[in-house]
């Protein structure tokens, strides 16, 4: 099976994780595809990453049902609480002056599911992201030139957000951003899809 020839489908509506995708160059279509993200009564972070994944991919079964679609999803924790897009400023330096000098945990988890046979694999990557202590000027002014509302945790990783780290602990830096493509590439040849060499 060549990725010329297989339609692969994202399952989600981020710019983000689009540009992600098409850091593989493979040909692909994106479609939000608009779940209930509610977390269930304890449920771990890394098991409702994995089934928001997995449901996001299910969703666009019937309208791609002869494709191969990836499901992913994330979850990031502080001090046990879990986190939600900022949207504004004010929200923005709160959950960065929380974090300042503290380990933020991201829960990333994808899926790739065949529409047509129902096969499926699904799994997680964890991120740990160590923040420098930050003062109020530094948040302030990240944030006035970053502007990242619309991410997790109020940073962008890909972006000038990387000056907020003291370190990062992960397997698979492309998780934090929101689709771990090292577990992707494995999933993808395990559907008979190589990026390289075909």
């Amino acid at each position: 099976m060549s990725h010329s020839t297989t339609s692969l489908i994202l399952a989600s509506g981020s710019p983000y994780r689009k540009a992600l995708l098409e850091q593989l160059q493979l040909t692909f279509h994106s479609c939000d595809p608009q779940i209930d993200e509610s977390q269930r009564f304890n449920e771990s972070p890394e098991h409702l990453a994995m089934r928001l994944a997995a449901a996001k991919a299910q969703a666009l079964v019937n309208q791609f049902p002869e494709s191969l679609i990836i499901g992913a999803d994330q979850v990031a924790l502080l001090g046990g609480r879990k986190l939600q897009k900022p949207a504004d400023f004010e929200s923005a330096r709160t959950q960065l002056h929380a974090a300042s000098g503290h380990c933020m945990t991201f829960y990333t988890g994808v899926c790739l599911l065949n529409a047509r046979s129902g096969r499926k694999i699904t799994d997680a990557e964890v991120c740990k992201v160590f923040f420098r202590p930050l003062s109020d000027a530094e948040i302030e002014d990240y944030l006035r030139r970053e502007q990242p509302y619309d991410c997790v945790g109020a940073f962008k990783a890909e972006g000038l957000g990387i000056a907020l780290f003291e370190r990062i602990e992960s397997s698979d830096p492309t998780a934090l951003i929101g689709l771990p493509l090292i577990k992707l590439t494995g999933m993808l040849r395990k559907f008979g899809i190589r990026v390289l060499g075909t």
